[in-house]
């Protein structure tokens, strides 16, 4: 599988992201945000951290990067999209996701490990687990508190499109979701971190199924 790292001015989580695809078999190329194309790949990845300084809105001005229109190209052509923390509000900012991340319901920033539940087993990123599972990611965020309308949350529920749900909810989150799938079930926004959980010097390893799953689901492809 072949997978971009989008990099943002302001993003902290792209080398551990391109470490982790790396880990699992991917070969990665790294984007900057001026870029008006990208390479040919299966997978394009918008990492966390604080692109842009998240003036404005957290993500908002990031999705007005050049890069960000390829990205939405190629998720139209068929391609796949994962976005971790300030790349899932990248992810909802350009509508390749609904809802939108809020301030945290505690108004404080949230730095910790965080128990998930896996919701669906219905996708290439979760297809390394069995619903029902339970992972340990670490969370750093501070608008983290996904919101959507009721008919956004129907369509959600309808479809089986919550991907990971907390069992602790951290920061406000509507029906404790930690992360969600499109409609196409190709793009995938979570606001814990699996990147930072495939390296056991790091404390913990759970996010290698994901990362393992998903490369997995292209070799069989």
């Amino acid at each position: 599988m072949k997978a971009a790292v989008i990099v943002f001015p302001g993003s902290n989580c792209d080398r551990d992201m391109a470490v982790a695809l790396t880990a699992a078999g991917a070969d990665v190329t790294m984007v900057w945000h001026k870029d008006s194309t990208l390479p040919n790949v299966d997978l394009v990845a918008v990492p966390g951290g604080f692109s842009f300084g998240d003036y404005l809105r957290c993500g908002a001005i990031a999705a007005k990067s050049p890069i960000c229109k390829a990205l939405v190209n190629h998720v139209e052509r068929g391609g796949f999209a994962l976005g971790v923390c300030n790349g899932f509000q990248v992810l909802t900012e350009t509508g390749l996701l609904p809802g939108a991340l809020m301030r945290n319901a505690g108004l404080k920033f949230v730095c910790k490990t965080s128990p998930l539940r896996v919701v669906t087993s219905n996708s290439a990123f979760t297809n390394g687990h069995n619903a029902g599972d339970i992972v340990a990611y670490p969370i750093a965020h501070h608008d983290g508190n996904y919101t959507i309308d009721a008919n956004g949350m129907a369509a959600l529920k309808g479809d089986d499109r919550i991907a990971f749900s907390y069992e602790d909810n951290p920061n406000g989150s509507v029906e404790d979701i930690a992360g969600i799938l499109s409609e196409n079930r190709r793009v995938l926004g979570m606001m814990p971190h699996p990147e930072r959980a495939v390296d056991l010097g790091h404390g913990g390893t759970d996010g290698q199924a994901l990362f393992r799953g998903l490369i997995g689901a292209f070799v069989q492809a």
